[in-house]
């Protein structure tokens, strides 16, 4: 494999599902998934955990920067998908991988900165209140980091948020060692015993409660980056828990073309900063995409940064509507668009290769990682 040009051919090739019957549906393409497989693994140094955490990225290169940059080559895609992983007791270890193409077998193969405020005209984000909410699907997939930011359930002891939320791309932000997650729960009233004196005018008060880390994957692709043009491209990392969280949580996919997602639009839940305490959910259209980014101006503060970007489609196999998480909220890029400045909002993508190596990191077993 000499480069990488008919490698992501093949990766886009999704197959034709679309139905013949006229009630269309919006539905989960079927993608033939890479396989990623760790070829050796090192020991390194144990960071010093000396950078300080930023909320939120900022990258000057838009669109058009991302679309007339050269595909990188198959040796580059391989470090950027290599990875380190840190451990709660502060060791260290840098894993090379190696990328296979299987043949088809049976089912599985079917400059400038802005101000902080990131919010486009009217504030379109909703404050979720109350537990019937909070503790309910798809909002409980979403959990707080004790770094600030936000991350999305997608396994029974896994979470997914943006790599940037734990190394600034060349040191592990203070406070990444002892990293926690942290689940909303209702806080109890001292004697109240269950009686029911909850005002529906009040809210009820809601808790964090918190796990212990046990240890974080990121893609070199992010670390070797500068949180610019190819280190946003892999602002992502995976934390793996102490134990079970028990509660529902949301399966990644890979990222279909923003025309095939219902209404060209996708939807978010994170801890933003300025309402602090609470959940705020959004949802906007996609504006522009990339093989690696999703530009949208969906209204967000820091803090919402490492929320699971998801859609809802059909899931034809099994009849029925799912929910995927098909991307992780980065962070903020002031683009010149013909001479004209213009802000956005970007997503990390799931493409087939990430979402080979994401679910590789979660099941241990690629096998279990052939669909997206």
């Amino acid at each position: 494999m000499a480069g990488l040009s008919a490698l992501i051919l093949l990766l886009c090739a999704a197959k034709d599902v679309m139905p013949s019957s006229s009630h269309w549906k919006p539905t989960w393409p079927s993608y033939r998934v890479p396989v990623i497989l760790p070829q050796s693994t090192l020991n390194l140094d144990k960071p010093q955990f000396d950078a300080e955490t930023k909320l939120e990225v900022v990258s000057p290169c838009g669109p058009a920067c991302h679309k007339s940059s050269p595909l990188p080559t198959y040796e580059e895609v391989k470090n950027y998908l290599s990875y380190e992983t840190l451990y709660a007791n502060g060791s260290l270890t840098e894993t090379e991988v190696g990328i296979y193409i299987l043949s088809n077998s049976g089912e599985g193969s079917q400059g400038k900165t802005r101000t902080k405020r990131q919010i486009y005209g009217y504030d379109s984000r909703f404050s979720i209140f109350g537990k019937d909410f909070l503790l309910n699907y798809p909002f409980s997939t979403s959990v707080k980091l004790s770094t600030g930011c936000t991350g999305t359930l997608v396994a029974e002891k896994h979470v997914l948020t943006a790599a940037h939320c734990i190394h600034d791309g060349k040191s592990y932000v203070k406070g990444a060692q002892k990293l926690r997650v942290g689940f909303l729960k209702p806080k109890l009233k001292d004697g109240s015993k269950g009686a029911n004196i909850t005002s529906s005018a009040m809210p009820e008060k809601m808790k964090f409660q918190w796990i212990r880390v046990k240890r974080t994957h990121v893609p070199k692709g992010w670390i070797k980056g500068n949180a610019n043009d190819i280190g946003m491209d892999y602002d992502y990392a995976l934390l793996e828990l102490k134990k079970p969280h028990k509660r529902k949580f949301m399966k990644i996919g890979v990222s279909p073309p923003a025309r095939q997602l219902p209404g060209g639009r996708i939807h978010f839940s994170g801890y933003d900063n300025d309402r602090p305490g609470n959940l705020v959910y959004r949802f906007c259209d996609v504006k522009d995409e990339t093989y690696d980014l999703l530009y949208q101006q969906c209204d967000a503060q820091p803090g919402a940064s490492g929320s699971g970007v998801y859609v809802r489609m059909w899931k034809r196999q099994n009849h029925k509507w799912e929910r995927k998480i098909i991307g992780i909220f980065s962070g903020h890029q002031w683009v010149d668009m013909n001479g004209t400045p213009q802000d956005f909002n970007v997503a990390v993508r799931i493409t087939p290769l990430k979402y080979a190596q994401i679910c590789y990191w979660i099941k241990g077993n690629y096998l279990d990682c052939r669909e997206g």
